[in-house]
């Protein structure tokens, strides 16, 4: 039995008509924590139930996005549906929207809906304001506005998106989730101490969050006006002699010298041309090989073994099913099974510092007539 999530939010309203998964995973998120999250979905759906593997109108990406809420669906551009949604919205302590810049406004999804103190959340790709904000964008585009992928050169001299395929969408759920917590802990601080509501507008972009993870890149690169030289060569992965690949990490300069001794290689530290981080970086090209050779004269497991024996920083790279396969994962209860509707068994890692959540996402308008209930006839 896993132990409960946490529901500070008991009682809180939220009204989530975001789609994808930036805005709706911050939504998931509130609604693990016990927030009452209503999905509000077009007639065609939200259209991450069209991406991933699906069955109907289900997909993993959409549960994954849309745990724990109630689904219903209104068309905004009819008068009926928008006056359901402006009732709706009257009662929200928070409302969610990710569509393009503008667009909510022309919709009537807006601020002044909402309750005088409401945390008002938009999510988009560029943000609300400047030239590219009217631009569309994904989380490949982002991370290649914002320097990611020029980042993440591969072997091959490419430069890559990073993996998996949704960094920078779940990154911009999180952050989102964390900018909201903060905006309702001064709403509650402002009725305790009696000030008069104020309304929270939040901004939160899929360009800006790509940034934000870059942080310590992105300061470098403007404090040296150039790119830094390449941190902690010759660091990396490598692949065993059995065809599967362990990753080493290296912090210390001292634990160049130990990966040397681990490899049976100590004359390489010893080597002028590779006696310091700078040094091994400015002669990768001729460092690289020689570490590459090594690692294929023993198997994954006897270099993990050898590794781990020294305390160095290494493991195996895994998988997904292998990481759910492995007996620390097992053993430590970090992942929770749910049973979907319409999909299935879905096996989800739990929530960092709140649990497991195991609450099914909606089927399309699911709670429509439920939820319309609630409001009352117009």
């Amino acid at each position: 039995m896993h132990a409960e999530t946490p529901k500070p939010y008991r009682g809180l309203s939220v009204l989530d008509a975001s789609q994808g998964i930036a805005g709706p995973y911050c939504a998931t998120l509130l609604a693990a924590c016990g927030a009452d999250v209503v999905k509000l979905e077009p007639p065609a759906g939200d259209w991450a139930r069209g991406l991933s593997t699906r069955v109907g109108n289900m997909s993993v990406m959409h549960v994954t996005g849309n745990r724990g809420k109630r689904g219903i669906v209104l068309d905004l551009q009819q008068a009926r549906d928008g006056e359901a949604m402006r009732r709706l919205a009257a009662r929200a302590d928070v409302m969610i929207e990710g569509f393009r810049p503008g667009v909510a406004k022309r919709l009537g999804f807006v601020p002044e809906a909402g309750k005088p103190d409401v945390v008002f959340l938009s999510i988009s790709g560029f943000g609300q304001h400047g030239p590219y904000a009217e631009r569309p964008c994904t989380d490949g585009v982002a991370q290649a506005f914002a320097g990611m992928v020029a980042l993440n050169v591969g072997a091959d001299g490419v430069p890559h998106r990073t993996g998996p395929y949704l960094t920078v969408d779940m990154s911009t759920g999180v952050a989102a989730f964390g900018a909201v917590q903060a905006a309702l802990f001064e709403q509650m601080r402002d009725r305790l101490t009696g000030a008069a509501p104020r309304r929270r507008v939040l901004d939160v972009s899929l360009v800006h969050t790509a940034a934000a993870l870059l942080s310590m890149n992105i300061a470098e690169h403007a404090h040296l006006g150039e790119a830094p030289k390449l941190l902690n060569v010759p660091a990396g992965s490598y692949q065993g002699g059995d065809g599967r690949w362990v990753m080493v990490a290296l912090l210390r300069e001292a634990e160049f010298v130990q990966m040397c001794g681990v490899l049976d290689l100590p004359d390489l530290s010893q080597d002028p041309r590779f006696a310091t981080y700078p040094d091994r970086g400015r002669n990768r090209e001729a460092i690289l090989p020689i570490i590459r050779e090594a690692f294929l004269k023993q198997t994954s497991d006897v270099w993990i073994e050898r590794f781990q024996g020294a305390r160095m920083l290494c493991d195996r790279v895994n998988g997904p099913l292998e990481y759910l396969a492995d007996p620390h994962v097992v053993a430590s209860g970090a992942t929770a099974v749910m049973d979907q509707p319409g999909i299935g068994p879905l096996t989800f890692p739990a929530l960092p510092g709140l649990g497991h959540w195991t609450a099914p996402a909606p089927g399309l308008g699911e709670h429509t007539a439920e939820v319309l209930a609630e409001i009352g006839p117009a």
